[in-house]
C-alpha cells in the first residue's frame, strides 16, 4: 500500500466519522479502521504497512481526538508492541482496542525493592494452581498503578535455576483481590508511581504471555521499546526542552550572559544531533524489531534533559527557583511543559532512573554496541535459590 493509498483511508474516514461527536466512538471507529498502528496487522489497529506511513495517517487526522500519551504511554509503548510479538491471538484481540483507545490504563509491574538494575535477581513469585498462577511479591516505581487496569508483570516461576531462566511474564489483572497500590511522593511533591503489593494473586493461565520460564526474553522485548518510547519520540527541530529554553533567551534579554550563552549553543548541538539520532533509530525500528541502540538514546535524552532544565532555571535567575504546588497530590500524567521550570527542574533529575539507570544503560551500550568485553558475572549460573540476599 503507498502512502497516497494510505492518505485517501484517512480521508474516507474522516469524511465518514465526526470528530467533534463522542471521542471515545471516533478512535473505537479509528483503531477498527486500521489507523491506530498502520504497522500492525489488519484487524488489530492497522493495515499492515510500513511503520512510517503512520506519519501520513496523523497528517490527515491532525486536530481530531487524540491520545493521551501522558497516561497512556506505558500502554501503547511497552505493553502493545510485547502483546503483539507474544501474545496468542485471544490475548491480541483482548486488550489491543481497550489499550489503544484509552478504556485501560496499562502500568508496569517490573522492578522491586532488592531488584532495580539487576531486574533478573527479582524475588516475586508466582506458584501454579492448576490452571491458575498465584503470585505473592512486591513491586516499586510502578508509574500509574493507582488508575491502572492491567498491569505487565514479570515473577519468578522457578528458583532451581539461574535467575535468567526461572521468570516468566504476566498480564496482571490491578483489580484482583490481594493488589494493594500505595503511593510514593516524589521530590516533585506528588505521586506518580507507587509500590504494589501482591498478596495471594490468583491469574489465570489465559493470563501468561509466552512461554513458561521464558519471561527474560520476553520483558528484554518490554525494555528496549520503553527505551525507544522515552528516548526516540520524535521531536520537531528546536522543539522539547531546547525549545523552553530558547524561548526564555529570546524574549529576556536581561538574563543573558556570555557563559550562559555558550551553554546554550553547546546544548542546541547535542539536542539536534539527538535528535537526528532519534529519527534514525525510529528507520531502525520500522525494518524490524528495538535493538539496544535504544538505550543510548534513552541515556543521551536523560543527560540533556537534565542539561535543559538546569539552564532553564539559572536563566530565570530568582524566578527560576520559584515553585508552582507543593500539594501532594496523586497525579494522573506527566505534565512536563504545563508546569514551571522547577517542576521540570524536579522532574528531570528522575530521567536517568526510570526506564533503565544511566549506569546500567551504560554497559549495555558498552557490550551490546560497542562489542566492548562483559563486565565479570560470577552470579550467571548460580540457581536464585542460591544467591545471597
Amino acid at each position: 500500500m503507498t502512502a497516497e493509498e494510505v492518505e485517501s483511508l484517512a480521508r474516507e474516514f474522516l469524511a465518514a466519522h465526526d470528530p467533534g461527536g463522542d471521542r471515545l466512538e471516533f478512535l473505537r471507529a479509528r483503531f477498527d479502521a486500521g489507523l491506530a498502528w498502520v504497522h500492525f496487522p489488519a484487524g488489530l489497529g492497522g493495515l499492515g504497512v510500513h511503520r512510517e506511513l503512520q506519519q501520513v495517517v496523523e497528517r490527515v487526522l491532525a486536530g481530531t481526538p487524540q491520545l493521551d500519551t501522558g497516561v497512556q504511554g506505558i500502554g501503547l509503548g511497552m505493553a502493545a508492541p510485547t502483546i503483539l510479538a507474544f501474545g496468542t491471538e485471544e490475548q491480541k484481540k483482548r486488550f489491543l482496542r481497550p489499550l489503544w483507545t484509552g478504556e485501560e490504563i496499562w502500568c508496569q509491574l517490573f522492578s522491586e525493592p532488592g531488584a532495580g538494575s539487576d531486574l533478573a535477581t527479582l524475588a516475586t513469585r508466582a506458584v501454579r494452581d492448576g490452571d491458575e498462577w498465584v503470585v505473592d511479591g512486591q513491586k516499586v516505581w510502578t508509574s500509574g498503578a493507582h488508575h491502572s487496569r492491567w498491569a505487565i508483570l514479570v515473577a519468578r516461576t522457578d528458583a532451581e535455576v539461574p535467575k535468567h531462566r526461572g521468570l516468566t511474564y504476566f498480564v496482571c489483572d490491578m483489580h484482583a483481590p490481594g493488589v494493594d497500590v500505595r503511593p510514593l511522593r516524589q521530590i516533585t511533591g506528588e505521586a506518580e508511581f507507587n509500590e504494589v503489593f501482591l498478596t495471594g494473586v490468583r491469574l489465570g493461565d489465559d493470563l501468561r504471555l509466552g512461554e513458561v520460564g521464558d519471561g527474560w526474553r520476553v520483558a528484554q522485548m518490554t525494555l528496549m521499546n520503553e527505551r525507544v518510547a522515552i528516548g526516540g519520540a520524535p521531536v520537531r527541530r528546536g522543539g522539547g526542552m531546547v525549545g523552553v529554553v530558547a524561548e526564555i533567551w529570546r524574549s529576556r534579554p536581561e538574563l543573558r550572559t556570555h557563559d550562559l550563552h555558550q551553554r546554550l549553543l553547546k546544548l542546541w548541538v547535542e539536542a539536534e544531533v539527538t535528535r537526528l539520532a532519534g529519527a534514525r533509530l525510529r528507520e531502525q525500528l520500522a525494518a524490524g524489531q528495538p535493538g539496544p541502540e535504544g538505550s543510548g538514546m534513552k541515556l543521551s535524552f536523560a543527560s540533556l534533559n537534565q542539561a535543559l532544565s538546569g539552564l532553564d532555571v539559572e536563566l530565570r535567575g530568582e524566578e527560576g527557583l520559584e515553585y508552582d504546588d507543593w500539594s501532594f497530590r496523586r497525579s494522573d500524567s506527566v505534565d512536563f511543559f504545563g508546569r514551571g521550570a522547577g517542576y521540570r527542574y524536579l522532574r528531570a533529575k528522575g530521567n536517568s532512573i526510570e526506564g533503565g539507570t544511566s549506569e546500567i544503560l551504560r554497559n549495555i551500550v558498552a557490550e551490546r554496541v560497542l562489542g566492548l568485553p562483559s563486565e565479570p558475572r560470577v552470579d550467571k549460573d548460580v540457581p536464585w535459590k542460591d544467591l545471597p540476599r
